[in-house]
């Protein structure tokens, strides 16, 4: 098991953890929640050995085999499949023994123990999976959303975010104790998303993850350890229960602490009423005592909540658009690739839209065609007149200027406002805009590119709401949004009198913000009717039939290879 006793966690001067006591018991699955900054990612550095304890003691059994999810991105030739099976770890050690034995055995063909060794790396060989590990990797990398035609691609061919889940799929294939996933969900589609969830459900370890995803943590952990000034709480139960439990207690802590406080005032009217007379001298006394010797209950303080709302439209156009006939893709080198085609649909005041659709289906692309930053390949759009979009990119930066701080952003976006409307603001007001989405002091002159994801879109978000959109288009929001700040959007958007279009993998935000759902999928787009429940089944089907056409593609190819 894992043991934590009065252990003390520094970050620089910070106290991170302050004599924290816990104990994590073999095959549990945790959950491990609290604000940024608290110290999650500290503490996996002291679970990892990247990091010591500061003072008390620290515990697991070394004999277990540790696996995370490498945070570096990888730059290597090697095909996606190779670069996931090397994450074998069991299977690369008995590799290397077969690789020693035959050496030995070329350098002197008859020492006998070289052919015995030989022999029991090819045994070992066998144990360790060597005949299906490139199967298993393919599972693991088409489950987390790549396509059959992308499995022998070199991972150098990759965006950034796709190499991070090749680097989550080479830890799913190392054979493990203890798996420790800090913000797996960051950068998975839905349909990857539920994959997961299903692949860790069947996960016979202990498991510690960090997560932003209320969902994701019920789905996958019984457990919950909660950060709060430098203490460690474990909770029984996912994260609903311990959101549960912890109202709960906040109650009878604050319940508790107006009791003493009434019990406090009463004995200091005392003190205060009889300290001068000498006939109740040693009473008032003993009352002062009785004060000092209370140990004292801290009052419940909510932390610091971060809230904020989107400013009502100047104008509500309807339809807010209407699509006829486009057909929507991209160009590259000078040849049109379409992804959806024929799409006849409006999109009208008020509506809520969450838009689905498996990994590679399109529906970034249907995002940005109606942002504008893509050009329909055929067919019409017509915009309502009036129509004034908020834009959040999949990629922050996208729309953000690394070398620029948040002021200057909000000083070129309201010249370009005032321009348009005549309202003029000062840098006063824009400093005090930026304090409510909590860039105050120094952070209002940080270049952006120095900011962390959380920061970046914030500052999106706060660009949105001064734009005063009527069409919200939101791709993946959520990405490094902690739970306070998701909370937060989830009631923007529900008071937003405009239209939204919502790209997440946030079951919670989709359930919370939208009335209807368009599927994009097999080149089209259709209403979907159903829930979202419904729509994890669909995703499962259909992952299955995708990998059954894989697999049969494959068999015939290598059939056809060998008559060949």
């Amino acid at each position: 098991m894992i043991i934590l006793k009065n252990l003390v966690l520094r970050r620089s001067a910070k106290v991170l953890l302050d004599r924290a006591s816990i104990t994590i018991t073999p095959g549990e699955k945790v959950g491990l929640v609290g604000r940024n900054g608290v110290g999650k990612s500290t503490l996996f550095g002291l679970l990892n050995g990247s990091l010591h304890e500061d003072a008390g003691e620290f515990s697991w059994p070394r004999q277990w085999r540790l696996a995370q999810v490498a945070q570096d991105m990888p730059e290597t030739s090697q095909s996606a499949t190779e670069f996931v099976i090397d994450g074998d770890t069991r299977l690369a050690e008995v590799r290397a023994a077969l690789t020693e034995a035959e050496t030995r055995f070329e350098a002197d063909p008859d020492d006998p123990d070289a052919g015995m060794a030989i022999a029991q790396a090819h045994a070992d060989l066998a144990d360790a999976g060597e005949h299906d590990a490139s199967a298993r990797a393919q599972a693991l990398i088409l489950g987390l959303g790549f396509r059959v035609d992308e499995l022998d691609n070199p991972v150098d061919s990759f965006s950034g975010g796709w190499r991070m889940r090749l680097q989550l799929a080479r830890a799913l294939m190392c054979p493990s104790d203890l798996l420790l996933l800090d913000e797996p969900t960051n950068h998975l589609d839905l349909d990857a998303l539920v994959w997961l969830e299903a692949w860790l459900k069947s996960y016979a370890g202990t498991m510690i993850v960090i997560s932003h995803d209320r969902e994701f943590l019920d789905a996958v952990t019984s457990v919950t350890l909660h950060i709060d000034n430098a203490q460690l709480v474990r909770y029984g139960g996912n994260y609903s229960k311990f959101e549960e439990m912890r109202s709960e207690q906040m109650l009878l802590q604050q319940a508790a602490f107006e009791r003493q406080q009434d019990r406090i005032a009463h004995l200091q009217k005392f003190i205060d009423r009889f300290k001068a007379k000498a006939s109740k001298a040693k009473q008032a006394q003993s009352r002062v005592k009785a004060i000092e010797r209370m140990e004292k209950v801290a009052p419940m303080l909510a932390s610091a909540d971060f809230n904020f709302e989107f400013k009502e439209p100047r104008s509500i156009p309807s339809p807010m658009l209407s699509i006829a006939g486009a057909d929507f893709g991209y160009v590259v080198d000078g040849e049109a690739r379409t992804i959806v085609r024929k799409v006849s649909r409006s999109v009208l005041a008020g509506q809520r839209i969450g838009i689905l659709g498996a990994n590679g289906q399109g529906k970034s692309t249907v995002v940005k065609t109606i942002a504008r930053d893509l050009a329909a390949l055929s067919g019409t759009i017509t915009e309502g007149k009036g129509l004034t979009i908020g834009y959040f990119a999949q990629q922050e930066l996208d729309v953000l200027r690394p070398h620029d701080n948040p002021l200057q952003h909000m000083t070129r976006l309201a010249r370009e406002a005032s321009a348009q409307s005549r309202e003029a603001s000062g840098e006063q007001v824009l400093r005090g805009f930026l304090g409510s989405f909590n860039f105050s002091g120094d952070m209002v002159s940080q270049a952006v590119g120095t900011m962390s994801g959380g920061e970046k879109a914030r500052l999106v978000l706060a660009m949105m709401v001064w734009q005063r959109p009527n069409l919200l288009l939101l791709d993946e929001p959520t990405n490094h949004l902690d739970l306070v700040t998701r909370e937060a959007l989830a009631m923007a958007l529900n008071q937003f009198e405009g239209t939204l279009m919502l790209v997440s993998h946030d079951r919670a935000l989709l359930r919370s913000v939208c009335d209807e759902f368009w599927l994009v999928g097999r080149g089209a787009i259709n209403a979907f009717d159903g829930d979202l429940d419904d729509y994890q089944i669909y995703l499962l089907e259909e992952g299955r039939r995708l990998r059954d056409e894989a697999r049969t593609g494959r068999n015939a190819a290598g059939t056809r290879a060998k008559a060949a």
